[in-house]
Parts: C-alpha cells; structure tokens; sequence
C-alpha cells in the first residue's frame, strides 16, 4: 500500500503519454503540409483567371475605344499594364477563328473570331470560328494536370 501511494504521489508524464501527443502533433503537421500546395495552386489559378479577366476586360476597351480595332501586342500591353505576377506573356495570336491552342504556363493567347468550344486536361483548348467581332483569352491552369482555360468576348 506504501508503493502505491508513493507512485500516485510521482507528478509527470510517462513516456507512452509524451510519444502519444508527438505522434497526433506529427499527423496535424503532416496533413497541413499536404494541404498547403494544393492550397497555393488554388490561389494561383483564381489569380489566373483574374488575369484573364483583366485582359478580357483590356480587349474589350481597346476595341470600344478605336472603333472595333482588333489589338496587337503592343496595343494590349499598353491596356493590360496592372496584370500580375502569374502571367509573364500576353500574346495576341495572329490566326483567326478554329484552332487548337496547346496553353503554356504563364502566357495567356488572345485569338481574333473565335470562340470557346472544348478544353481537355492536358492543356489543349478547341476554339470554333465566331464572328469578327468575338474573341477569346486562353491561359494554363495549375490544378487539374494543367487544363487550360478560356474566356470568350
């Protein structure tokens, strides 16, 4: 009886406790670093299609302002000025109409008298002939095995 109140009386904590809360401590720490890059991809590719809308916005104005002008990339540069940092090329394609773009990180295609018709995962994006007036953005998305993506005007 004097053993047992001796070890009742010992404070701390044995090494099956302390190895215990190591171990679910670890675990947390493991799922937050899976988590974190996909995380970042998602925040990358909102940021993407922000851009995207941007330059959207930017071909629209530019072809309001002189009289339904298509714009070169010097043109679209000057009006697309505040895209950020997830796009390092704007390039104004200088086919028209139904094609097939092959989309590489960080560049975003402008495509006169297109539209948006299909996109696989790999990247590729089927545009369809539209009207003189219609166009579309293309750019590479992170997340998905590098799908593309389109927006029509």
């Amino acid at each position: 009886m004097n053993r047992l109140k001796q070890l009742q009386a010992q404070k701390g904590f044995t090494i099956i406790e302390v190895v215990l809360v190591l171990a679910i401590a670890g675990l947390i720490f493991l799922m937050v670093f899976i988590a974190l890059p996909a995380l970042q991809a998602n925040q990358r590719d909102t940021g993407r299609k922000n851009d995207v809308s941007s330059i959207l916005s930017a071909v629209t104005q530019f072809t309001g302002n002189n009289r339904g002008t298509f714009p070169d990339d010097a043109q679209l540069k000057s009006y697309a000025k505040d895209v950020s940092d997830n796009v390092t090329t704007v390039n104004v394609n200088s086919k028209k109409g139904a094609q097939d773009i092959t989309t590489v990180d960080g560049v975003v295609v402008v495509t006169q008298s297109s539209l948006c018709s299909t996109i696989d995962g790999t990247g590729k994006v089927t545009l369809i002939a539209g009207t003189a007036r219609q166009f579309t953005v293309v750019t590479k998305l992170e997340a998905g095995n590098g799908a593309g993506y389109c927006e029509q005007g």
